[in-house]
């Protein structure tokens, strides 16, 4: 069933949006990671990332054994970006929650400040008295570097690596910024994010007090689906503004004089509306948001309308690629119908990009069971297309929902089992109108399983 928040816990979470107090930490990382070592063709353009996933997703073949030509064990010294989150100024709590989020998201995908972070995983889980660490994943957000080959060095066991020596901080109280041992250290994911925390706690058991796997099953047969669903673009060309190089800033200087000259309009189907009654076009208000909202081009005009000064994006590589556009966001991770379409409009604006060293990884080397003692919690939005295949309650096999049947077995040594179907929410749970209630659900399994925000 359904949990609701009652009256008194969203009057504290009310409290918590004011009272919180929350800081932006770099944290310095010694990654060490076995990875594979892959060769492909540089990619020039988004046929060569269709091409990619053509490779990936053709039937009866392994592409990534025939790109590996080896292994190797990645080290160095890396930047991880996080905001480290507390009830109050004067609140030191003794359990913290880490949070990883999933492909497409960075940070901000636990702490939206949408609707006066109506939409705010950590503003509920400050609320019931817990700490909480989201981090940038290595290579994404603010924790990308230069230096790190988007192939061959941003890999899943690189990523796992850095949350594993952040958690260790957290317990011994060396988090630059914090240096506050934590009693308790519980660890969140989100869909890729689920996955790193499933290999943190298959390779170091003893690391995590619980954990929580949201947007999660170990069921692969819908990988090639959302593979293709992606239609993946390279990042650099799908949001040259954000991703791209100087040239891309130097068009957008060029053109916002006049989009300034229309008045500055912040939705881009408005501006498209004016620009075409300027130029006596009669086109209906839906069509022109049709042709511009839900395709490729609201990238770049959300960027075109931006009030902020034009400045040279990330630069990323080629080899740093996301999905297209608001239609083949939906596909993967909204629920149409249940999500607020401005918040997607917005998810679609600010998404980040993806690895081809991740894609290639994202199951790789996790082993069939984890060795973790503590207990277990699956929640996962009913019409997850990734992972259930738009229907998290088909039964199957002995019974129960796929994500019982496929994750229940990999721990064979947990102190407690549990799952979770969210209805009407697809992969992406925190985008959905009733995202409130699973953030609930979880606070009140903590807090069952003996791992309240008192350390106790």
């Amino acid at each position: 069933m359904v949990v609701l928040a009652s009256i008194a816990t969203l009057l504290a979470l009310a409290a918590s949006a004011t009272a919180r107090v929350c800081t932006n930490l770099t944290i310095p990382v010694n990654i060490s990671a076995r990875q594979g070592i892959f060769t492909l063709p540089p990619f020039t353009s988004n046929l060569d990332a269709s091409r990619f996933a053509l490779n990936l997703t053709k039937q009866g073949s392994n592409f990534t054994d025939s790109i590996l030509t080896g292994y190797q064990t990645v080290t160095g010294t890396y930047n991880i970006s996080a905001q480290y989150c507390r009830p109050s100024a004067d609140s030191h709590p003794a359990v913290v929650q880490y949070l990883t989020h999933g492909i497409g998201f960075d940070k901000t995908y636990w702490d939206l400040s949408y609707q006066d972070y109506t939409y705010s995983y950590a503003s509920v889980a400050l609320a019931a008295g817990y700490a909480t660490l989201a981090i940038d994943r290595f290579g994404v957000g603010g924790s990308y570097s230069p230096l790190a080959d988007p192939l061959n060095t941003v890999q899943a066991p690189a990523e796992v690596s850095a949350t594993y020596e952040i958690s260790k901080m957290l317990r011994a109280g060396s988090l630059p910024g914090v240096e506050h041992a934590f009693n308790k250290v519980l660890h969140v994911g989100h869909s890729f994010g689920s996955l790193q925390t499933y290999l943190l706690t298959a390779l170091h058991p003893e690391i995590s007090d619980g954990i929580v796997l949201t947007g999660f099953s170990m069921n692969g047969s819908w990988t090639g689906q959302t593979l293709a669903g992606w239609d993946l673009h390279l990042a650099r060309l799908n949001q040259p503004f954000r991703f791209g190089n100087a040239s891309a800033a130097s068009v957008l200087n060029a053109v916002r004089p006049l989009i300034s000259s229309y008045g500055g309009v912040s939705d881009i189907a408005s501006l498209a509306y004016r620009l075409l009654e300027a130029a006596g076009i009669d086109i209906p208000s839906h069509d022109i948001w049709e042709e511009f909202a839900t395709t490729e081009v609201a990238n770049i005009l959300t960027t075109l309308n931006s009030s902020t000064a034009a400045s040279p994006g990330q630069d990323l590589p080629s080899l740093y690629l996301t999905w297209s556009d608001l239609t083949t966001n939906q596909f993967a991770f909204l629920y149409p119908g249940f999500y607020d379409l401005s918040f997607g409009l917005l998810a679609e604006a600010t998404k980040q990009p993806v690895t081809a060293g991740e894609i290639i990884t994202l199951g790789n080397g996790a082993p069939p069971t984890s060795a973790f003692a503590g207990p277990v919690l699956v929640l996962t939005g009913n019409e997850d297309t990734i992972y259930c295949g738009g229907d998290c309650l088909a039964t199957g096999g002995a019974g129960g929902s796929v994500p019982e049947n496929s994750v229940k077995g990999a721990f064979p040594s947990t102190s407690g089992f549990e799952t979770y179907i969210q209805l009407n929410t697809g992969h992406g749970i925190n985008f959905h109108y009733n995202s409130s209630g699973a953030y609930q659900v979880i606070q009140d399994w903590f807090a069952k399983e003996g791992l309240g925000s008192t350390g106790s």
